[in-house]
């Protein structure tokens, strides 16, 4: 397994990590019928506009079989968000690649990214009742904001997203 850097002719096998992810990482709290309808082509074309327009930045975990995971990364997002603050705008591995390393191996790679472009802390979005996630972001090293709790209805469902916070010594 290696990680580099995305190119546009990733797009689909990014929709395709990207779809799957969710619909594994999301059963049970988000509506299986907002699941079924997510689309590989939408996530494509969503792909290639990003590559097109040049952010964000996007690593990719590639193994004999493809790409099995992906990281998105730049500047923070989030209004008034210091110029020093990164984000980790999604990372997302096939589910049979879960628990291999692949993970931790893409957000070393995306942080030592960060890091040279000067951003000293980073930060992410996780759904609050994606405990999985939340449990290997802070085995990564992210501790959970306080106060920073959002509330998202995907799907039509009322869901919070709560924001974590990595000190990434830039």
């Amino acid at each position: 397994m290696r990680v580099e850097a995305a190119t546009i002719e990733d797009s689909r096998a990014i929709a395709e990590v990207h779809v799957a992810s969710w619909q594994s990482s999301y059963a049970g709290i988000l509506s299986a019928e907002y699941l079924a309808s997510l689309s590989v082509e939408k996530r494509e074309a969503s792909w290639r506009k990003g590559f097109q327009e040049g952010s964000p930045e996007v690593l990719v975990a590639r193994s004999e079989i493809g790409v099995v995971g992906f990281v998105a990364f730049g500047a923070c997002r989030d209004q008034g968000a210091s110029l020093g603050c990164g984000e980790i705008w999604a990372i997302y591995l096939l589910p049979s690649s879960w628990s291999a390393g692949i993970g931790r191996e893409l957000w070393f790679a995306a942080s030592e990214r960060l890091r040279a472009l000067g951003f000293g802390s980073v930060t992410l979005w996780v759904l609050a009742r994606n405990e999985r996630a939340i449990k290997f972001y802070t085995r990564a090293g992210f501790t959970l904001e306080s106060g920073s709790a959002k509330n998202l209805s995907p799907g039509g469902m009322q869901l919070q997203e709560v924001r974590l916070v990595f000190q990434n010594g830039a």
